[in-house]
């Protein structure tokens, strides 16, 4: 889905739009609620990694995390991911990482993961499909937009009401910002919290240069912090809609700017792998990583579903 939010999404509070939304919200929320749980298939332990807020929470960095702690243990895992034709980028990433089974229907793709004897699937996204009833299931928050305005979709960036979250039992809050942790354990004493931090694994290729940065990402603005926190110098920055499919002439002018500020261009990984082959020169990628602080906790629950 390209999408780029509308800023009342994220207001601290419901402004007018969103109020007038909000009977449409109270419908999509009715809806969610209703479904039913889905099947499980013995023989392969399914884990989804998933988010209730809309795009930009870091589902697939998490993803890949889980499956360096899976391979570490000689666990034999793959990755699950939906088609969706606009998401080729998170597709080519997380092939860097393992076998990644793509189907129109995850149901069907976790039983092709059955049938090459996988032990565990790992679902980047999907949380609220329920032809699946998963074994482990983990919401993503991004720290910067947390709940957005609080509310449902359109009125808000939700997909489901915040209240669900206690079912899904595992938190995940990633980005560089400050700990929420208190802000959240007031709301969600019975789930385990954990959180996540970017950091760049390629910084001392940057350094000493200016740039002109782009991305088409989910939040932008995190991976924008990111890079000023590691003290790289931004001089200017152009923020595009998730998955966007960039036009030559775009980028062209993007590189252009940079001439004339004497800077480079730079943006993420997932972008870059969205780019026509021409640009690979001109347009350099940051390569990132996401770290756990509580590494060893998630470790012991995932040898809970694993023996």
């Amino acid at each position: 889905m390209k999408l780029k939010k509308p800023n009342f999404w994220d207001y601290k509070r419901p402004n007018i739009i969103s109020n007038l939304l909000y009977p449409f919200s109270k419908i999509v929320s009715l809806i969610s609620s209703s479904k039913k749980n889905g099947i499980k298939i013995n023989g392969i332990t399914t884990i989804c990694v998933g988010n209730i807020y809309i795009g930009g929470t870091g589902k697939t960095s998490l993803a890949i995390e889980i499956k360096k702690i899976l391979d570490d243990k000689k666990v034999k895992s793959c990755f699950i991911k939906k088609y969706y034709k606009d998401q080729i980028d998170e597709q080519k990433l997380l092939q860097q990482h393992g076998d990644v089974i793509i189907d129109n229907s995850r149901l069907k793709a976790l039983q092709i993961a059955f049938g090459k004897g996988y032990e565990i699937a790992i679902f980047d996204d999907g949380l609220q499909d329920d032809a699946i009833n998963y074994d482990f299931s983990i919401v993503c928050f991004n720290k910067k937009n947390l709940f957005g305005n609080g509310r449902v979709i359109p009125a808000g960036p939700l997909r489901e009401n915040l209240n669900n979250i206690k079912k899904y039992k595992n938190i995940f809050l990633i980005g560089n910002d400050e700990k929420l942790e208190n802000k959240i354990l007031s709301k969600f004493t019975e789930t385990n919290l954990f959180e996540a931090s970017y950091r760049p694994l390629n910084l001392h290729e940057f350094k000493n240069q200016k740039y002109i940065v782009f991305s088409g990402i989910g939040n932008h603005h995190t991976f924008i912090d990111m890079l000023k926190k590691n003290n790289l110098e931004v001089v200017k920055d152009y923020e595009f809609p998730d998955h966007y499919d960039y036009k030559k002439n775009e980028l062209e002018d993007i590189i252009n700017e940079s001439v004339s500020k004497d800077s480079k261009v730079l943006t993420t990984e997932k972008d870059y792998l969205r780019l026509p082959i021409e640009f690979n020169k001109e347009i350099k990628p940051i390569k990132i990583r996401l770290y756990i602080d509580k590494n060893n906790e998630l470790k012991k629950l995932l040898d809970e579903i694993t023996l």
